[in-house]
Order: structure tokens, then C-alpha cells, then sequence
């Protein structure tokens, strides 16, 4: 006992400090380490499928959204050579045609209000 030293009434021994290690097995702890290493790549594996599905999808609005550009543009090359193109006939005459059902089913709502107040 001649390493040990008295501190505050307890015997210390001199050495290493913190918790000992523990006797772990290491064929358990090779196992615990190949487990962890093939769930990570399942993880990466998965991270990548989803974000190349996320960039096929936006390519693929990237190209719809440069057709509707090209499209748009050609209506727009037409109209300033004083051509309507068809599609916007049918748009504007579509638009229209609403706006008048929209209006004869105004009127008759009114009327039947109108019908209705006069009625007392």
C-alpha cells in the first residue's frame, strides 16, 4: 500500500481515471458494427431514390412549363401579325358564354326576389 494516498480521509490509488472498460465481446461488437453500417446504406439507398424521383418530377415541369412558354409565344407572334389564334377564340368565347349564363341567371334570381317582396 505503499502508492496509495490519503486524501480527505479515502484511500486513492493512483492509475487510470473514468470507468474501466467493459469486457465486451467482440465478435458481438463486430455484428452490432456491420448491422449498423448495412442500415445506414439502406438509409442512403432510400435518401437517394427519393431525391431522384424529386428531380425527374421537376424536370418534368420544367418542360411542360417551356412548351406552355413556346405556345404562348407563338400566340403572341400571331396576334401581332393581326392573327387571332383559334384557342383564344374558343377561350374568349367560352368566357363569354359564361359571363351571359352568369348574367340570365342573376336576373332571374332578382326577379324571383323582386316576385317575393312584392308579394306583402
Amino acid at each position: 500500500m505503499q502508492d496509495a494516498v490519503m486524501v480527505g480521509g479515502k484511500v486513492k490509488k493512483p492509475g487510470k481515471r473514468g470507468r474501466k472498460p467493459a469486457k465486451i465481446d467482440l465478435k458481438a461488437k463486430l455484428e452490432r458494427s456491420r448491422q449498423s453500417a448495412r442500415e445506414c446504406r439502406a438509409r442512403k439507398k432510400l435518401r437517394y431514390q427519393y431525391l431522384e424521383e424529386l428531380v425527374s418530377s421537376r424536370e418534368r415541369a420544367i418542360c411542360a412549363l417551356r412548351e406552355e412558354l413556346e405556345m404562348y409565344k407563338q400566340w403572341c407572334m400571331a396576334m401581332d401579325q393581326g392573327k387571332i389564334p383559334s384557342e383564344i377564340k374558343a377561350l374568349l368565347t367560352g368566357e363569354e358564354q359564361s359571363k351571359s349564363q352568369q348574367n340570365s341567371s342573376r336576373h332571374t334570381k332578382a326577379g324571383k326576389t323582386d316576385a317575393n317582396s312584392n308579394s306583402y
